[in-house]
């Protein structure tokens, strides 16, 4: 099975901190018809995300059920389906406990892709990492899958690597499925 992996905030929806609200939830502009069209050509779609919120003590981890199942509902209603929804709720500077340690599941190492592709026999050269910040590039390099940077003006560091390049930039989500598209099957 091939896979895109989306990162949540600012690449599948808006980027407003720690929002667990349902109701402030909303897909990013595009979203609908990108999914729709990478789902077309044969990829199966996983959310994978930080979320330190959790480890600094903003909302329970439990807030993360409520999230997961606010997006899976946003999702159907553009007739789609999530196949899975990861999280890493870890910071090694966090204050709650178990959540406040080092861990492999934080981007931008590569844990929350290496687990879905264990979990859901996903082939990592056949697939994607979709995000907005050069961490999520980093851990779709590390676990072995094509990467697009949604360049949206969310990274502000732009630390280069050589696990820091994307295959391809895009604007936003639209853009990245076409570019997903025309890149083809060929790893």
């Amino acid at each position: 099975m091939k896979a895109i992996f989306l990162d949540k905030d600012g690449t599948l929806v808006p980027d407003l901190p720690h929002n667990v609200e349902p109701a402030c939830i909303t897909l990013c502009r595009g979203a609908g018809p990108a999914l729709r069209l990478l789902v077309r050509l044969g990829y199966r779609l996983f959310v994978v995300t930080n979320q330190p919120g959790i480890a600094f003590g903003r909302f329970a981890a439990a807030a993360m059920d409520t999230v997961s199942a606010r997006i899976r509902d946003l999702l159907l209603r553009e007739h789609l389906a999530l196949d899975g929804f990861y999280v890493c709720p870890h910071h090694p500077e966090g204050t709650v406990a178990p959540w406040s340690a080092e861990c492999h599941c934080r981007k931008p190492l590569p844990g929350l892709l290496l687990k879905a592709a264990h979990e859901h026999d996903i082939d990592l050269r056949a697939s994607w990492m979709v995000g907005d910040i050069l961490h999520d590039v980093e851990a779709g390099n590390r676990a072995g899958c094509r990467t697009i940077l949604i360049d949206n003006g969310n990274e502000t560091e732009w630390r280069l690597g050589p696990r820091r390049v994307p295959t391809r930039m895009a604007p936003d989500l639209y853009t990245a499925a076409v570019l997903i598209a025309s890149h083809g099957d060929t790893p």
